[in-house]
């Protein structure tokens, strides 16, 4: 999944260098067109950040879990971890949407 992400988090940092060229600006067509593909790769890239943040999350209540030296904090990795169980796959079913090109010839 990062794989892919980081796909798109390329063409993404592309489109935001691009939108603010001169030449880019004064082309009004093709601003919109990039302006529009920045708005729908943000919501990728934000989705992306949380999925990072989760899957991260995940290996430190493991590491903690595993260590069980602080049974306070055990309780807490237990908590972090059982949300992470949950919001990943939610996050991975949200991404793979997002990554289904758009047929924007139909508009």
């Amino acid at each position: 999944m990062l794989d892919k992400l980081q796909i798109v988090k390329q063409r993404f940092d592309e489109v935001s260098d691009l939108i603010i060229q001169p030449d880019i600006i004064s082309d009004q067509k093709l601003y919109v067109e990039l302006t529009r593909e920045y708005k729908s790769l943000r919501l990728l890239m934000d989705k992306r950040e949380l999925y990072i943040e989760q899957t991260n999350n995940l290996a430190e209540a493991e590491e903690i879990i595993a260590d069980g030296s602080d049974s306070e904090m055990v309780e807490m990795a237990k908590m972090q971890y059982d949300e992470a169980k949950i919001e990943i796959p939610l996050l991975e079913d949200e991404i793979k949407v997002l990554l289904i090109p758009k047929d924007t010839s139909r508009c």
